[in-house]
């Protein structure tokens, strides 16, 4: 059958030849997921710069207010802008403001309001949970022995092939002379 080649743009594969290859590089469908791909890696100020040179479109003014908007039928093709005055004063927000002042909207908590925590207390509080754990998971404690169930729907046991079959209850015999080639 030959080599395939896998486009991650598109998510799809097709016959690696020079031929096949140009056709989709250059289709309007790879075009269109490879702008998308890097479009969600665009800052806002790039954003709010290409919106500004754009005037606004038309239908989606029109019909983007209703509670089932129908929308501009170009969707993200549109070369017209798909944003309201609303959207736009937030990009420029978003833009103007510096990448630390955007961590620390996007996280509220302050360093200073945090409890000040000694890693010798967290090692003691720690060492406690596990000594009164009665978990075998933190150290010896009581062993339960695991109940093996098959699953709802299954066929009888005897029909089920070995690899699905409950292991007997001593576990597998070892094999010793087993020669793995």
């Amino acid at each position: 059958m030959g080599k395939r080649y896998f486009c991650d743009y598109c998510d799809r594969s097709f016959q690696d030849n020079l031929h096949n290859r140009k056709k989709h590089l250059n289709g309007l469908q790879h075009l269109k997921a490879k702008k998308l791909w890097y479009d969600m890696f665009r800052d806002a100020a790039a954003i709010l710069l290409d919106e500004q040179n754009k005037r606004p479109c038309r239908k989606f003014l029109l019909t983007g207010k209703l509670p089932c908007p129908i929308r501009c039928d170009f969707g993200s093709n549109c070369r017209f802008s798909h944003m309201s005055e609303r959207d736009l004063q937030e990009l420029s927000v978003q833009s103007v403001c510096p990448p630390e002042e955007r961590r620390a909207r996007e996280w509220p908590l302050d360093v200073a309001e945090l409890p000040e925590v000694r890693l010798e207390d967290w090692l003691e509080k720690r060492a406690k949970r596990l000594s009164s754990a009665p978990s075998s998971r933190y150290g010896p404690g009581p062993v339960r022995a695991t109940v093996f169930q098959y699953p709802v729907g299954w066929p009888p046991v005897q029909e089920l092939p070995p690899s699905l079959r409950a292991p007997p209850p001593g576990g597998w015999p070892l094999q010793p002379s087993v020669h793995w080639g």
